[in-house]
């Protein structure tokens, strides 16, 4: 199938690894023009290699931001220009009793999870109206909705992305612009590999006992991998997705226990 995104500009923040890799390797090889970002010059040279290395005639840049500084941002956001799509992906996670959480660590994980999309939606998106076409996309998770215990602070601000999501959406009525979230559910990136202590050659049995205590609603009963993810948002990036807006939906594997 082909998604039409053959001459579309992306962008994704915290894209090099995990599901923002996926996701932007999937939109270099469905012919879009792709900027990948990371927080150091040297995680997104990795990433710009790795994927030349396997995608000829790769149309793919980088640059560099810690989305924690709001004047990192600014300058991100002048070096990049307009863009067609943009992807809401980086991200913080830590687990820790809700009792030790301290303030400064409350911010920073809005000021990350929540802020970063903020200002990267507030400056693309009037491009976006006036050219009549655009795609912004959260990468929200199963955690805005259940609540996780052992990270409260984490859960909240992905819940705040569906607000922020579906509100912005709200500006765009009557447009070819579309506002979404994606709600992965517990996904085989680096960082859930250390989360949930999963070492070379141990997957089954991590996996079988962290879906048996920690997430007991999954229908998968397994982890998903980043492409699985990266297929939906793909999808919802591309124009075929033109009667989807201000929609949170879900990759998590029947983790959250509804229907809808």
């Amino acid at each position: 199938m082909d998604l039409e995104l053959k001459g579309k500009r992306a962008f994704i923040s915290g894209s090099t690894k995990g599901i923002g890799f996926a996701i932007a390797k999937t939109l270099v090889k469905e012919g879009a023009e792709v900027i990948i970002n990371g927080r150091s010059k040297s995680t997104v040279d990795d990433a710009l290699k790795r994927i030349k290395e396997t995608i000829n005639d790769a149309e793919v840049t980088g640059v560099a931001c810690d989305f924690s500084s709001p004047e990192e941002v600014k300058s991100l956001i002048e070096n990049v220009g307009e863009v067609d799509i943009l992807i809401n992906n980086v991200g913080i996670f830590e687990p820790k009793p809700f009792e030790e959480i301290a303030d400064d660590e409350w911010q920073k994980f809005y000021d990350i999870n929540v802020m970063s999309g903020v200002r990267l939606s507030r400056a693309f998106l009037p491009a976006m109206k006036r050219k009549n076409w655009g795609r912004i996309i959260f990468i929200s998770s199963e955690s805005s909705i259940n609540i996780p215990v052992e990270m409260v602070h984490y859960g909240m601000t992905k819940t705040a992305q569906l607000a922020i999501s579906r509100g912005i959406a709200e500006t765009t009525k009557g447009t070819n612009v579309t506002v979404n979230s994606v709600l992965p559910g517990p996904t085989l990136s680096e960082g859930v590999k250390e989360f949930a202590g999963v070492e070379e050659g141990k997957r089954d049995e991590v996996e079988k006992q962290f879906f048996k205590t920690e997430r007991p609603t999954s229908l998968l009963q397994r982890f998903t991998d980043p492409q699985e993810v990266a297929n939906m948002v793909v999808y919802v990036a591309s124009p075929l997705s033109s009667a989807t807006n201000g929609a949170a939906l879900r990759a998590d594997g029947g983790t959250v226990k509804t229907a809808f």
